[in-house]
């Protein structure tokens, strides 16, 4: 333990003695951290944002469907109706950590204003359930859904552009009911919305599920939404649904197995993030190795005389490590607090953005901070510190005791 301290001091003090190289070492890791904080801190709220926006709009934390539906409900869609399963609804409502439940019943078909013909996606939903539920869709124009049984429908803003629609324009949809007949019925559109994909806007429009199991000639719905308090209890409470729920009668989906979207996009930007860390840790390998090379060149006589008066070959190579360690560690603690100060700033005034691809609006850039991200930005530059030290401090530590002695005369 003696050694060890002695050791750690004659590497402070090399430190501080060579001072503006040093400081070139240390901003080098500190640069990198930064880096590495406000990047992967960036694309952590884009991501936990696009994550919610799904959620609250789409998908529900866990969908409660007949077997089957995830497989084949879109070549069958009215086969897989749910109804009669009252007691089973009132179970999963009545859990604790759960908001609502909100039933679904989607179908397809062609809206029509004037001569302008478009196909569309439409949702029979609880104008009630969905005002808990639906909270990323935002309502542009007009308004929302007023009540269960009103003829009346609210239609994305793609949709509406392309028939060249208005709020209180009557819109005429036509599609195949569950028997395979067709059927047709006019309602006014009461608002436009604009959800986190411009691709669900581009076709998507809703109505009271009464109206639209009139249209297609069903009763019940395909999908129970169930929205939780906190995504992080998803995994949780679907462990506890599965041992209330008939599993031979429904089927629980969280919602990570059916964002398509999200989970190529946090797979994209996890890549991205990867590249960025190795970038990183190249510039930190670089520059404490140069760092460590020269001082090692300019030390050749201090190193000789070192060991003719006793240290061991392993001393001189922990000396020479524990110099790296100390720039990175340093690096990394400055780099850490300069990359906080800056996420917090930058979350305060915010960033504004253009819209990503697939995204119908901009936003206003902002950095999350997570132990995660911090003590994974701070591991790269305590590690990537230790392997570029690694070498120099092997060099230095197979000198040759006469050799370096003469180059001192």
């Amino acid at each position: 333990m003696k050694f060890w301290l002695l050791d750690l001091r004659l590497a402070m003090r090399s430190v501080l003695r060579q001072g503006r190289r040093t400081m070139i070492a240390i901003g080098a890791v500190s640069f990198g951290v930064v880096a590495m904080i406000l990047s992967a801190g960036f694309i952590e709220w884009l991501m936990d944002g696009m994550r919610e926006s799904t959620i609250k709009s789409q998908l529900g934390h866990i969908q409660v469907v007949r077997p089957g539906y995830v497989e084949r409900g879109t070549s069958d869609p009215f086969g897989f109706m749910i109804e009669g399963e009252e007691a089973a609804r009132a179970s999963v409502q009545s859990s604790s950590g759960v908001k609502v439940i909100a039933p679904r019943l989607s179908f397809n078909g062609l809206a029509s204003k004037g001569e302008n013909t478009f196909a569309f996606l439409g949702q029979g939903v609880s104008p009630a359930a969905e005002a808990v539920l639906s909270s990323s869709i935002r309502i542009s124009r007009g308004r929302n859904l007023s009540a269960e049984g009103a003829n009346e429908m609210i239609m994305g803003r793609g949709l509406a552009d392309n028939l060249e629609a208005q709020v209180g324009d009557t819109i005429v949809l036509l599609t195949t009911t569950a028997g395979g007949s067709i059927n047709a019925i006019e309602a006014p559109i009461v608002g436009l919305f604009n959800s986190v994909s411009k691709e669900y806007d581009d076709s998507a429009l809703r109505m009271p599920i009464a109206l639209a199991q009139q249209l297609v000639k069903v009763s019940g719905a395909q999908q129970w939404l169930v929205l939780l308090d906190r995504t992080e209890t998803t995994d949780s409470k679907l462990e506890e649904f599965r041992k209330v729920l008939p599993a031979s009668r429904l089927e629980l989906v969280p919602w990570y197995q059916l964002a398509d979207f999200y989970n190529k996009t946090r797979d994209l930007f996890a890549s991205q993030i990867n590249v960025v860390r190795l970038i990183i840790l190249m510039i930190i390998v670089l520059s404490i190795s140069n760092t460590l090379s020269m001082s090692v060149m300019e030390r050749v006589s201090e190193i000789g005389t070192c060991m003719a008066l006793g240290l061991t070959r392993r001393r001189i190579l922990r000396i020479f490590v524990s110099e790296g360690l100390m720039l990175g560690v340093v690096g990394g603690g400055l780099g850490v607090v300069l990359g906080c100060l800056l996420a917090v700033g930058i979350s305060a005034v915010g960033i504004p953005l253009p819209p990503p691809p697939g995204m119908e609006e901009g936003f206003d850039g902002q950095i999350m901070l997570t132990f995660d991200i911090v003590a994974q930005a701070m591991l790269v530059a305590v590690i990537s510190s230790f392997v570029s030290s690694l070498y120099p401090a092997w060099r230095a530590s197979r000198m040759n005791i006469v050799d370096a002695l003469r180059q001192s005369r």
